[in-house]
């Protein structure tokens, strides 16, 4: 009997420390929630562009001969560096210098007919002196000798103009630089005007891009270009566009825009790969991590924290553009608000919350 009485009353102080706990709990409140925030600033912003290229040579030119003829003779490949008046190439000279030894044979002819009208044209001249020729046979031998004098001018002529072609059969460089093509191969016949080795001149590099039409719009003309291999990151150089297409490739629709390089690396060599990048400033802006954004009624909204008391509340923003990591506002927000970037989806207004610090 004692131990049930006894139990009854353990029972009875056991459920009023139940109470009284449960009271004190109430009075107390919930925990505050921990949340993490970012405080709202703004700041300069702009899309980074990065296009993919490849090095060319400012200057380039394809090398050719004046003249057809038979190719005998291509010492360069493709490649090969080489100096000025280096020889690229020779033809078969042998027709050349035949009309050179023809032309001269002819000034020959020519010159020997002029000494003769010369010196029938002096006695002429004396005798009309002397009263014992007629004028007329005085001035036929005039003419004479000027048209002797006409061939000999015109043989000359042409005797430089045989001994030029036999220079025009070899190919020489103009100028220092790097052979990046070649079109023809020995034994071929080629045609005046023919390229037949091209050559890259080491003045400078440039870095050849088919940009968009609507990234040529938005890039200031002056605007300063970071590159850098592809293939190895670490080598880097700056340029500026130098040329910009004025017509836009008919397949692509791309315009092609060289972007002339200052003092580029020795590994940037033509036909590498480089990547190009450019920065687009624009006016200050609020951007918060994407993290923070949820909806109210099926609208964009954030958490905002009264510093306070330390509770939310839901605030409406209006965006400007987003991508998977970063949203940026262009209404809602002002500088100073505290903005929850972690655990958005379980508060309600009102709600006390706890800061953790700052996001990253």
């Amino acid at each position: 009997m004692m131990n049930g009485r006894l139990l009854r009353s353990l029972l009875v102080l056991l459920a009023l420390g139940l109470a009284a706990c449960q009271q004190e709990n109430k009075a107390e409140g919930p925990e505050p929630r921990p949340v993490r925030t970012v405080t709202v600033a703004r700041a300069a912003a702009g899309d980074r562009i990065v296009l993919t290229g490849h090095i060319r040579a400012q200057d380039e030119a394809a090398m050719a001969f004046r003249i057809s003829g038979r190719m005998i003779e291509r010492p360069v490949n493709v490649g090969d560096h080489v100096a000025p008046a280096q020889v690229l190439a020779k033809l078969d000279p042998q027709n050349e210098v035949n009309a050179l030894r023809s032309a001269q044979a002819t000034l020959a002819a020519a010159q020997a007919k002029l000494t003769e009208a010369r010196a029938a044209f002096e006695r002429q001249r004396i005798l009309l002196a002397q009263g014992h020729t007629p004028r007329a046979q005085f001035d036929a031998a005039e003419r004479a000798l000027r048209t002797a004098q006409a061939q000999v001018d015109d043989r000359q002529v042409q005797v430089r103009i045989a001994a030029d072609r036999v220079t025009y059969t070899i190919l020489q460089a103009d100028a220092a630089g790097t052979v990046t093509a070649r079109g023809a191969e020995p034994g071929e016949v080629v045609q005046a005007g023919q390229m037949i080795v091209q050559i890259a001149r080491r003045e400078g590099r440039d870095a050849v891009f088919d940009v968009p039409a609507q990234v040529l719009r938005s890039v200031p003309g002056d605007s300063q270009i970071m590159l850098n291999l592809t293939d190895d990151p670490s080598v880097t150089a700056v340029g500026r566009v130098r040329e910009v297409a004025p017509q836009a490739d008919p397949v692509t629709r791309t315009f092609e825009v060289k972007v002339g390089l200052t003092d580029p690396p020795a590994a940037m060599r033509l036909g590498a790969t480089v990547s190009g990048s450019i920065r687009l400033e624009t006016d200050a802006v609020i951007a918060i991590p994407a993290s923070a954004l949820t909806e109210l009624n099926r609208q964009p909204a954030v958490w905002i924290v009264d510093p306070s008391g330390l509770t939310v509340s839901l605030r409406k923003v209006a965006l400007l553009r987003f991508d998977p990591g970063t949203v940026v506002v262009s209404d809602g927000l002002d500088t100073g608000d505290i903005v929850v970037t972690a655990g958005v989806q379980t508060l309600h207004p009102g709600q006390k919350v706890r800061l953790l610090g700052p996001s990253t």
